[in-house]
């Protein structure tokens, strides 16, 4: 299995948070943002670019997070330092998550996963994984705000796509990142206004 080595990847254990998303509330996200089975054939077609340059992928929006201050801070001890230990285990995560995002079916186990990965961004699960100090939330409207830079700054490594099939292949993309996000979006939402 995928990740099975990576300390705090969870996905499919019985710890993971259950979503309170129904499947039919997933695939209604998904009409609205115009995902398809077609969306999910692209990826999976493309997974080796993922499987390949995911390390890279994540330390190149990492960068774009370090050199911000407002960013970086979520990363920060209280000592006002970086901790790098919560930043390696965040960062093996991340890259899992973007192979998961070429791979894997979108199943009840990956939408409860989907809720785990938003509640590890507010103070319900932040630091839990890690058990560190580190600020107990991040807030939203970064995760909202970071989506163009997660989306366009991937196209660099579909370069090597044919044109006619690249286009589809950034779309995919695109359309699987802000689904991801609007899920973890959830954690943050009172009943009923999600």
């Amino acid at each position: 299995m995928a990740g099975a080595n990576i300390h705090g990847y969870d996905f499919g254990k019985s710890q993971v948070a259950l979503s309170p998303v129904s499947l039919q509330e997933l695939r209604e996200i998904e009409a609205t943002l115009g995902w398809s089975d077609e969306d999910a054939r692209v990826l999976a077609r493309h997974r080796d670019i993922f499987e390949k340059h995911a390390e890279e992928m994540v330390d190149t929006w990492r960068a774009v997070i370090g050199s911000q201050p407002h960013l970086a801070k979520w990363f920060f001890a209280p000592d006002g330092k970086p901790d790098e230990a919560y930043k390696a285990g965040v960062k093996k995560r991340f890259v899992q998550w973007v192979r998961d995002v070429a791979s894997r079916p979108h199943d009840p186990a990956w939408l409860d996963y989907q809720e785990e990965i938003g509640l590890r961004h507010t103070p319900v699960k932040k630091n839990k994984t890690e058990g560190t100090l580190t600020p107990d939330v991040v807030p939203l409207r970064f995760l909202i705000a970071f989506v163009p830079v997660v989306t366009m700054s991937t196209r660099t490594f579909f370069a090597a796509v044919p044109d006619n099939e690249r286009r589809q292949l950034e779309d995919a993309w695109a359309k699987a990142v802000q689904l991801h996000v609007t899920l973890w979006a959830r954690a943050y939402a009172k009943d009923g206004l999600w």
